[in-house]
């Protein structure tokens, strides 16, 4: 896409469809004639513990072996974090491990030093230490934590929680529903497969995919709940790299947002939510099914792999007619680039892999064989020709300006691309159809172009990777600088 094109786009997407998009998310919120209490108050400060140590999961059924996993307080997820937007949290990482780690927050607006990546922004955590992250969080919505240190794939071991951050203003629903969803690839005696664990194989193709998929580390997972109740479900997509295609049948489901940030209420007829490794949707779901029936939570990318149910209570149903009433979710407030201002441009080629045809590679500033490359480097994937390019920004920009990220994916396989501490819109895609929602992940299809743009915003060294972590580790990640 030329520089004109660029501004082409700018144009009609600022003054049509983004602004109209920023107007809508500004409204006021959308109530429903109930207001139900919450059971707490979100908490304006909240200092928690998260040390990473092994555990034990029922990840397969009941009465199959119990699963080893490393997790947060020794769980899987972690624990879920809940704070008011604006407030402060104080993180205690503990390293109970035999392997230095950190915690990234991701889709979080923080200060570069508590970004979590490790020789970038924040230092390497070792075995025995301790490491306190404290930072506030600008935005309401539902964004997740895990590692970011280039070590044996810890967040494919179990180590993420779930982080939410509430809005200041009520939302009407009845309750507040996680679904953490991760698939593992289990040996037959529940242990995880650990011989592929940043195996080349896998990350030269699609990525390790697993062979059982949980939700919040439970096969067949069940939620009960009432005839005509209205929920808030919260999807978070934390597997390593495979890309979710969930449909939520027998109810009403709307759309609220993405990746923790509002989007006009949108309709699902078919109850389809597509999420990227990395990715989170908020939906609003009402439940339509009598007392006594299941609606099923399915996982449809091959065939219907059902992963969990709601569970439709006896008794009296919440309300006498369920709701049909769209609710809009407050605005964040996240400014849209306006492309028009002197927007920095840059040009980002994705090259590498099976079936990629790139006979040469840069790793740590020399040239050599793909093939060399894997073996000495463990690398194969490249950003414009180099594996995991951290020994400079790719750019540099003023905090405040514009910029628009032309990706070119010119390999035969999809990627998740992942901006950190940032959001942005996807202006161009040559696959189809584009939304103004803000994303900090995005999944880009075999061959396609797309244009990313937003606001530079907080000083440091921002990270850009694919967050099909084989792909990141073995060479799909590099990082761009903002100045003050």
């Amino acid at each position: 896409m030329t520089r004109n094109s660029l501004t082409r786009y700018a144009s009609q997407m600022d003054r049509r469809t983004l602004l109209t998009a920023a107007a809508s998310a500004g409204l006021s919120p959308l109530f429903v004639a109930f207001r139900p209490a919450r059971a707490t108050l979100p908490m304006a400060r909240l200092a928690v513990r998260l040390e990473a140590r092994t555990g034990h999961a029922q990840l397969l059924d009941a009465g199959e072996p119990r699963t080893s996993i490393w997790g947060y307080n020794g769980t899987v997820p972690g624990p879920t974090i809940r704070i008011a937007r604006g407030g402060e949290i104080e993180a205690t990482l503990v390293n109970g491990l035999d392997e230095a780690t950190t915690i990234h927050w991701h889709g979080v607006h923080i200060d570069n030093a508590m970004d979590g990546v490790a020789h970038l922004t924040t230092p390497l955590t070792e075995p025995g230490a301790t490491f306190d992250y404290r930072f506030h969080v600008p935005h309401a919505g539902t964004y997740w934590y895990h590692p970011h240190a280039h070590r044996a794939m810890q967040q494919g071991r179990g180590l993420y929680g779930l982080l939410v951050v509430e809005e200041r203003e009520h939302v009407a629903v009845d309750r507040d529903l996680a679904l953490v969803i991760d698939d593992w690839r289990l040996e037959n005696d529940g242990s995880i497969e650990t011989r592929s664990l940043a195996g080349l194989h896998d990350a030269a193709h699609a990525g390790r995919l697993g062979n059982v998929i949980t939700i919040n580390g439970q096969p067949l997972a069940q939620f009960p709940v009432r005839r005509h109740e209205r929920l808030r479900m919260r999807l978070c997509n934390t597997c390593n790299a495979r890309s979710l295609e969930l449909r939520l049948e027998d109810v009403a489901v709307q759309l609220v947002a993405i990746d923790g940030m509002p989007v006009p209420p949108m309709a699902l007829a078919d109850g389809r939510i597509d999420l990227p490794p990395g990715g989170r949707a908020d939906i609003v779901v009402d439940v339509t099914g009598a007392a006594g029936t299941l609606a099923a939570v399915t996982e449809v990318s091959h065939q219907r792999l059902v992963l969990g149910h709601l569970a439709v209570a006896a008794g009296a149903p919440t309300r006498e007619q369920r709701l049909d009433t769209p609710l809009l979710l407050p605005s964040n407030g996240v400014p849209l680039p306006d492309l028009r201002d002197d927007p920095l441009v840059f040009d980002l080629r994705m090259e590498g892999g099976a079936m990629g045809g790139m006979p040469e590679i840069e790793v740590h500033g020399k040239r050599m064989d793909l093939r060399e490359a894997a073996r000495r480097h463990r690398m194969v994937w490249a950003f414009n020709g180099k594996a995991d390019a951290h020994d400079a920004p790719v750019f540099k920009v003023k905090s405040g300006r514009p910029v628009a990220i032309r990706i070119d994916n010119a390999t035969a396989w999809p990627h998740a691309m992942h901006l950190h501490g940032h959001h942005f819109v996807a202006i161009q895609r040559s696959t189809g159809a584009l939304r103004p929602w803000l994303h900090d992940t995005l999944l880009m299809g075999r061959r396609e172009t797309a244009t990313l743009a937003f606001v530079a915003g907080k000083p440091g060294r921002w990270m850009l990777h694919c967050h099909m972590l084989e792909h990141q580790m073995s060479g799909m990640s590099c990082y761009f600088e903002v100045e003050a």
